[in-house]
Formats: C-alpha cells, structure tokens, sequence
C-alpha cells in the first residue's frame, strides 16, 4: 500500500494520505466506417482515442458520454464495454486505470476542449503510434470485429 504521512494543521499528528490510480475513460467512437481520433492540446502530444478524467461522483458511463462531446463535439449511443487497462506505466505522468468503451456517432467531429484537431480514420489507416497505450487498446478492439 502507497501512502505518504501528512501533519494535520489542527493538532500536528500524522495523517495517512493514500495514492491510488486516478479512473479514467477512453472511447472508441465509431462513425463512417471508420473510428474518431484526437490530436491532443497537452502532453503527451499527439493523436490518441478521445477520453479524460472521471469526475466526482461521475458514473464511467456518463463520464464517457461527456468526454466524448467535450473532446470531439458529437454525441454517442450504443455504448459497449471493451475492457479496462491498468497497466501502472500506461500514462506516463501519473498511474491511471482506463475503462474503454465502444460508441456510435453520427456527424462530423470538431475539435474542442483537450484536442486541437479530431479526425476518422479507417482502421487499415491509423497514425503510426497513439498516446499511451491506445495502440494496445484498438488492438484489442480489431480482435472483436
């Protein structure tokens, strides 16, 4: 267990603080015979599934829901659970645990929020290397088709 001793600013004894991994949710949209990409604002910079943080008191689905729509303006149905990935070295800035899901949209993707850019890609045709472990990720989803 990970936990680092704070000092409590009301009587000075020692507080456990504990680290766990932050939840997060990735979606595989799926539109026009193809699946929606972003190119990322922040770091790590380039393309990667849209997807962030879940809020407080956020369900993952409704988390998914929204980042969908934060990060690529369109609004998604159908949603279907692929996995979820863990792997502590999958985000390099901190330990996060991604639950992935399926969607469906309808419409064009823009850009907005965390992406600068958003775009559908064919799967034989995906950028050369994803952010984090999206590559890992859609491979697993080809093995579903």
């Amino acid at each position: 267990m990970s936990f680092t001793t704070l000092s409590c600013p009301s009587c000075g004894s020692g507080v456990k603080q504990y680290r766990n991994p932050l939840p997060t949710v990735d979606i595989i949209i799926e539109i026009n015979d193809g699946i929606v990409l972003i190119e990322r604002r922040n770091e790590p910079f380039g393309w990667a599934l849209p997807g962030g943080f879940v809020d407080y008191g956020e369900s993952l689905e409704a988390a998914a829901v929204r980042e969908a729509r934060e990060e690529t303006s369109l609004e998604i149905s159908d949603l279907r659970l692929l996995g979820c990935y863990s792997d502590p070295g999958r985000d390099q800035r901190m330990h996060t645990i991604s639950t992935v899901y399926i969607a469906k949209a309808h419409g064009i993707p823009r850009a907005a929020d965390d992406a600068v850019n958003s775009a559908v890609y064919k799967l034989d045709s995906l950028p050369e290397h994803l952010c984090f472990d999206h590559d890992k990720i859609l491979a697993d989803y080809l093995k579903t088709l």
